[in-house]
C-alpha cells in the first residue's frame, strides 16, 4: 500500500498540469502525477488546453484534423464546469471522461459527457457547451496560460513548476505505488529548462497501463501536439 504524505496544502510545491481529455499521453501522465503527489511534496492543479484549437490554423493531414473534430466538446464542457463550480472540479471531471475514453474505449459523444458530468455531481445540461462557442474565449485563455510557456509547436501534457514549464513527460506504462517517486522528484523538483521538449515529442508506441482499455492502441497514432 502507498503511504500518502500528510502535510498542509501550503507546504506542498504547486504543480500545474494542462490537459486535453482526448490525448492518451496526457491521460497517462496525469495518472503518474497523481501517484507522485502521494509520495512527494507537490500539489497538482489541472487546467484545460485544446488540441483542436492548437491545430486549427496549422497545415495538418485531413485524417488528423478529422480525429480532432470531437475534441472541442469535452474541453468546452470542462471550461463551462469550471466556471460553474470552480477549478477544483476539473480533475474529477477529467478523470470521469478519461476513464470512459481511454479505459473503456468509447467514442466522444454527448452521452459520454453527460455520464461524466453526472458522476461528479454536475448538471448534465453543461453538455450543451459541447456545440457552443460561448466558452471559446475562456478556453483559449486557459490554453495560452500553459502553451505560451512552452511554445505552440508542442502540445499536451504541459507541466509548470514554480514558473518553469516543459512539455511532457510521457509515462508508459503507468507507475503504481512508490515507483513514481524518483521520476517525480526529478521532474517536479528540478524540471528541464523552459520550452524544453521531453520524450513526448518522439513517443511512437501505444500507452500501456495495467488498466488500459481497447482505445489505448487505437489512439496511439494521435499526435498530442502541434503540427
Amino acid at each position: 500500500m502507498t503511504d500518502t504524505i500528510a502535510m498542509p496544502e501550503q507546504d506542498r510545491t504547486p504543480v500545474d498540469f494542462w490537459f486535453d481529455p482526448l490525448c492518451p499521453w496526457a491521460w497517462m501522465s496525469s495518472r503518474w502525477l497523481l501517484e507522485v503527489a502521494k509520495v512527494r511534496r507537490i500539489a497538482p492543479s489541472f487546467h484545460v488546453m485544446s488540441l483542436a484549437y492548437l491545430n486549427s490554423d496549422k497545415d495538418i493531414p485531413e485524417d488528423y484534423r478529422k480525429m480532432l473534430e470531437p475534441a472541442w466538446g469535452p474541453v468546452r464542457v470542462a471550461i463551462a464546469a469550471a466556471q460553474a463550480e470552480g477549478d477544483d472540479v476539473l480533475l474529477p471531471l477529467y478523470t470521469a471522461m478519461g476513464n470512459r475514453i481511454h479505459l473503456e474505449g468509447r467514442s466522444i459523444d454527448r452521452g459520454l459527457v453527460e455520464e461524466s458530468l453526472a458522476e461528479v455531481g454536475l448538471p448534465t445540461s453543461l453538455a450543451d457547451a459541447m456545440d457552443s462557442t460561448a466558452y471559446d474565449e475562456d478556453l483559449k485563455k486557459s490554453h495560452h496560460s500553459g502553451m505560451d510557456q512552452v511554445g505552440q509547436e508542442v502540445g499536451t501534457p504541459v507541466i509548470s513548476v514554480e514558473g518553469v514549464a516543459f512539455f511532457g513527460p510521457v509515462v508508459t506504462p503507468a507507475p503504481r505505488a512508490r515507483t513514481p517517486g524518483s521520476s517525480g522528484t526529478a521532474c517536479c523538483s528540478s524540471p528541464p529548462p523552459p520550452a524544453s521538449t521531453s520524450s513526448s515529442a518522439a513517443a511512437t508506441r501505444a500507452p500501456t497501463s495495467p488498466d488500459a482499455g481497447p482505445r489505448a492502441g487505437a489512439v496511439a497514432e494521435l499526435r498530442c501536439r502541434g503540427s
